[in-house]
């Protein structure tokens, strides 16, 4: 994230109070570092063409009134299946081109009546549907660690905008691991916050009941002010909790990794797990016990069924969720169709990728007569038993550890030939969306290829601020080089990239 700047999210307001930098400086610096990169990472799908004029106004207004929050002019990205009114989302989709969104997000237009400024939106796997960003009908997004490696997904584009230096919050979205898998394969911090934590209204809906929204940034105290920011009751979303936001602040205070009791489930740290994502994570464990946390032996007897349970329920909630996109009243519509059943047909044949179509055949055929009470009920009752055993562990527990991924980033075009091996990607952190629970993937080095790991902390139900709090102390322990592409390593822009 490093920028000529500021650090963090402190340090950036300190600057702007001091009169250091104006918004329109840091904006322009930000635009101009996307330019010189997206060419060859195809971290954006578009720029926002008001970013400028809105710093402009910004800087206006804080010479008149002062600033208003921490946030005020404060850079940030979103994932193309967030909503910004005037602004286009396609969700990778060629069955969106076109399309400008009538509305913006909930957690958008919080973070904009806090002041910040919107640089773009980033690529992602079709309508978030995928683990390495290589599913997007614009071109994939390139590893900024290595560019011959995927970023992960879905929220590929997210990752690497805050890696590459492109800008220093984005916001993604996770249905099964799609903020935490991307963060750990980019080295930077992604969260997961609690179901019904932050709302969905303006999110891009792949699967309802599993689906969030969610920060990547450099520090834990730029993610924790983050979901501050964005959370609470919404009218709009029925799912959302009526709780204080600012609990997440006092959890962050108050929480101490001496005599924290950490969880580990063995069984997920054994066959299948890389040999150098398992070092670094004993390592960690290491670290954290010498700091003062215990550990403590847990287990997630039905952790095994979670992927089999996400992709039963994820692709059954897809298949009725993408029914609206048919060519009538927006986006990609089929030329000269014979009939109307025809133009259904050739509009989603033509506009939906491979994998957008593969889940939708899955959802539907779990959802149809004769076995929908084999195969989705089913599943609605194990994922129940996978949320029952981790309300258990976390009777004896504070937190759990786990990998975030079982693989460093992996080449393109490893596993496109193979849908279940890249489903497998996400083996870890399907089972926190299907409890509903919080959970982050911090960075903890890298590995002997010079490729970012990560680890997953997972906690109770409203803990984002006791996982924050340890993701910070963690960082204390891994200081993170720059990446190989790095707008810091752009000729001009160490000082601001202005002249």
């Amino acid at each position: 994230m490093k920028n000529p700047f500021f650090s963090s999210l402190a340090d950036f307001a300190q600057g702007r109070d001091e009169r250091r930098f104006t918004i329109e400086e840091v904006t322009r610096y930000f635009l101009s570092c996307t330019e010189a990169l997206n060419p060859s990472m195809n971290v954006c799908l578009s720029i926002n063409s008001n970013a400028v004029n809105r710093a402009r106004q910004l800087d206006a207004r804080l010479a008149r009134n002062g600033a208003e929050s921490p946030f005020y002019g404060y850079p940030v990205m979103l994932k193309d299946n967030l909503e910004m009114e005037g602004v286009p989302t396609t969700c990778a989709s060629k069955i969106l081109s076109g399309y400008v969104s009538r509305r913006t997000s909930t957690a958008v237009s919080r973070l904009l009546s806090r002041g910040v400024v919107v640089l773009g939106k980033t690529n992602l796997d079709e309508f978030a549907m995928g683990s390495s960003t290589e599913n997007s009908a614009f071109g994939p997004t390139r590893n900024p660690w290595n560019p011959a490696r995927v970023p992960g997904g879905s929220s590929g584009g997210s990752a690497a905008a805050v890696a590459a230096g492109l800008a220093p919050l984005s916001l993604g979205s996770d249905t099964g691991g799609s903020i935490r898998q991307p963060a750990a394969f980019c080295g930077v911090l992604g969260v997961k916050p609690t179901y019904g934590r932050i709302s969905r209204a303006g999110l891009v809906a792949f699967s309802s009941s599993l689906d969030q929204i969610g920060p990547f940034a450099g520090t834990a105290s730029d993610a924790l002010e983050a979901l501050v920011a964005m959370s609470g009751k919404d009218p709009l979303d029925m799912t959302t909790a009526d709780r204080d936001p600012s609990e997440m602040h006092a959890d962050f205070r108050v929480t101490e990794v001496d005599g924290l009791r950490v969880g580990i489930p063995e069984e997920l740290f054994g066959e299948g797990l890389d040999p150098s994502i398992r070092d670094r994570l004993r390592e960690l464990r290491d670290s954290l016990s010498g700091s003062g946390s215990r550990e403590v032996p847990i287990t997630l007897p039905h952790s095994r069924y979670g992927i089999n349970v996400y992709y039963l329920l994820a692709t059954s909630e897809a298949s009725s969720n993408l029914s609206r996109f048919d060519g009538v009243r927006y986006g990609f519509r089929a030329k000269n169709p014979a009939d109307l059943r025809a133009m259904y047909e050739e509009t989603r044949d033509q506009g939906f990728g491979d994998e957008v179509k593969r889940r939708i055949l899955l959802g539907t055929f779990a959802l149809s007569a004769g076995y929908q009470e084999a195969f989705y009920r089913k599943a609605r009752k194990v994922q129940s038993l996978i949320r029952r055993d981790f309300l258990q562990a976390f009777e004896g527990c504070d937190l759990i550890l786990t990998p975030t991924s079982p693989t460093p980033p992996f080449a393109f075009g490893e596993k496109t030939g193979d849908p279940l091996s890249m489903y497998l990607s996400d083996v870890y952190t399907i089972t926190a969306n299907l409890a509903g629970l919080p959970a982050l993937s911090v960075p903890v080095g890298v590995d002997f290829q010079g490729l970012p790991v990560g680890a997953h902390l997972i906690g109770p139900p409203w803990s984002e601020g006791r996982l924050l709090k340890v993701a910070d102390r963690i960082a204390e322990f891994y200081p993170m080089p720059l990446p190989e592409v790095h707008a810091g390593h752009l000729p001009g822009h160490r000082d601001g990239g202005l002249r």
